[in-house]
């Protein structure tokens, strides 16, 4: 592809509403374009990069042994409204009505149309698995559509499913995806971990989240620096291998704090560490009220208390809550005498002290020398806390790290939840009929190009990875007017474009300081340099965009030092 013929509309300057680096570069290197909020044209450049991720994606579904389909993206109500998400998805469902009224949304996942598809063709064990797969346009109507292709209304996602007998069946089409992740995301030569995640109400230990290491990530992740082990900070167990205290204090005293509602400001007015000021947060629970405790130091999990108590819905208590259950104003709460609240949970560490600092439920008022086996009803110990940086590992032991993580695929172990509610059965061999059992395995095709970026960019532009760049190559023609540079850098075109190499000749009548600038702006892994006087010279310059390394390749015997040089600069992309 000659740049003078490419529709390749670069810019200088990031457009006003970019927030996160991969938008600004995916703009400025005329990638996409806004149409309107959350959505996007691809232009030919970003067209190829997203091409190259699903053709990654594509080979790898196919060798797992999943076969791709498409299905429609507008999706009939009456699906929806088998499984009960019509009414429980919220306003991230657009719906609308054709014309003769009927109810249809704009598909934001396809568990109801696929779960559909196989319960009308499947009635026999015989026939599963089914193992399935699309790359489709999703819509969800976010209410604040950000940071471009990274949180986007419509979107581009492969989402595959599988149907099984059992869960056993289940178990190794999981396996299949898991490892097929691996080996896609290690592919696209991206830094990535597959984190535990939260499996919510189905229970069980089957969902993991794949995450690719950003420090500008939205999420964190924690990682064991020594062993495989990673989990979002939702899922990670918080280890405490301490005994539990039997000594108790002296008995508790209320202490006058006006104006004191932090632990920062109780713990330095009564001159105690952190550590020693017990952090009690209300939660309203499906409509109980319920407190958590957790050392000053630390914050609560809310989606262990969530999964504690099999609960629906979890919500931090408002302030009138707050004011009801302790009878106090806000910043005040504390377990002794909390008698509106029936369930009070305490983290495990706190069993390993005591002589704590509460909440008096009191304004301006704490309680100090408080044992809480003595003074608190409490409902039982149990991990409620967030990890931090340095806990230990729950497999090995080691300190945990929390690097920041953009989830870009997320494999999920359904179970029964959609087939039991859209009938789709089969029949076993003793004619006795059950549901299948079902997975789902999702990866944002449109989001790993961002996150690509996001993960490999430097102050000129990205820094793509060999696999999914729009061109891999690109030669540069600094005098475009000299029929000999010109002849000699097609001839190193074709050349490139014979080893199947995609290559970009930047043939246009430009300043080199405007290709140089391109260049870099689009992250193309291989530059290649060629003017009147490396001719002369009998020489191509080279440069590693990723690492900016230059050097010289000689004319002579060209192409096996070409070879040679843009295999060490692959192997500089190997994780």
């Amino acid at each position: 592809m000659r740049w003078s013929e490419s529709y390749i509309p670069t810019l200088k300057e990031s457009p006003a509403d970019a927030e996160v680096i991969s938008h600004k570069l995916l703009v400025r290197a005329g990638m996409v374009r806004k149409l309107t909020s959350g959505i996007y044209v691809y232009l030919p450049l970003g067209l190829r990069a997203l091409e190259k991720v699903s053709r990654i994606v594509r080979e790898e579904m196919n060798a797992a042994g999943f076969q791709e389909l498409l299905m429609p993206m507008v999706q009939p109500a009456d699906l929806w409204k088998e499984t009960g998400r019509w009414e429980f998805y919220g306003k991230e469902l657009l719906r609308f009505r054709d014309r003769n009224e009927r109810e249809y949304c704009l598909g934001p996942t396809h568990e109801e149309v696929i779960t559909d598809l196989v319960r009308g063709e499947v009635k026999s064990y015989r026939q599963l698995p089914v193992r399935l797969y699309q790359i489709q346009t999703k819509f969800r109507d976010e209410i604040r559509p950000r940071f471009g292709l990274m949180r986007g209304r419509e979107f581009v996602m492969k989402d595959a499913y599988s149907f099984d007998v059992d869960d056993a069946g289940a178990d190794k089409s999981y396996q299949r995806m898991f490892e097929a992740y691996q080996r896609i995301f290690s592919r696209m030569g991206l830094r990535f971990r597959a984190v535990e995640a939260d499996s919510g109400s189905i229970g069980g230990n089957f969902s993991h989240e794949f995450m690719v290491l950003a420090d500008t990530g939205e999420d964190t992740v924690a990682a064991c620096s020594a062993c495989a082990y990673a989990a979002n900070t939702e899922r990670a167990e918080a280890v405490w291998k301490g005994t539990a205290n039997t000594v108790s204090c002296a008995s508790y005293v209320l202490m006058p704090t006006p104006g004191a509602h932090t632990v920062e400001e109780v713990a330095t007015l009564l001159q105690v560490p952190a550590t020693s000021v017990v952090k009690t947060m209300l939660y309203d629970v499906d409509g109980e009220a319920v407190a958590v405790l957790v050392r000053g130091d630390r914050a609560v999990n809310e989606i262990k208390l969530k999964n504690l108590m099999n609960a629906t819905e979890v919500t931090l208590a408002t302030p009138a809550q707050v004011e009801e259950w302790t009878e106090a104003p806000l910043g005040f709460a504390g377990p002794v005498g909390l008698n509106k609240v029936k369930r009070i949970y305490a983290d495990l560490e706190l069993q390993a002290g005591t002589d704590y600092v509460t909440g008096a439920n009191a304004g301006d008022a704490h309680f100090i020398h408080v044992d809480l086996n003595r003074d608190a009803q409490i409902s039982a110990y149990a991990d409620m806390r967030l990890v931090m940086e340095g806990d230990v590992c729950p497999r090995c032991g080691a300190p945990l790290i929390l690097p920041r993580g953009i989830e870009v695929g997320h494999v999920f172990k359904l179970g029964c939840k959609y087939s039991a509610a859209m009938k789709a059965h089969y029949v076993d061999e003793a004619g006795a009929e059950h549901p299948m059992v079902m997975g789902c395995y999702g990866i944002g095709v449109s989001r790993v190009v961002a996150a690509a970026i996001e993960q490999n960019n430097d102050a000129n532009g990205a820094l793509f990875p060999p696999a999914i760049a729009p061109f891999e190559a690109v030669v540069l023609v600094l005098d475009p007017k000299n029929a000999d540079v010109m002849t000699k850098a097609t001839a190193i075109y074709n050349m490139l474009s014979g080893m199947g190499v995609d290559v970009l000749l930047d043939d246009r009548d430009e300043r080199p300081g405007v290709k140089f600038k391109d260049a870099d702006l689009i992250g193309s892994p291989f530059q290649l340099v060629l003017g009147a006087k490396g001719l002369e010279k009998g020489i191509v310059e080279c440069k590693d965009r990723r690492t900016g390394a230059k050097g010289t390749l000689p004319l002579e015997a060209f192409e096996e030092h070409l070879v040679q040089w843009m295999q060490q600069v692959r192997e500089g992309w190997h994780i």
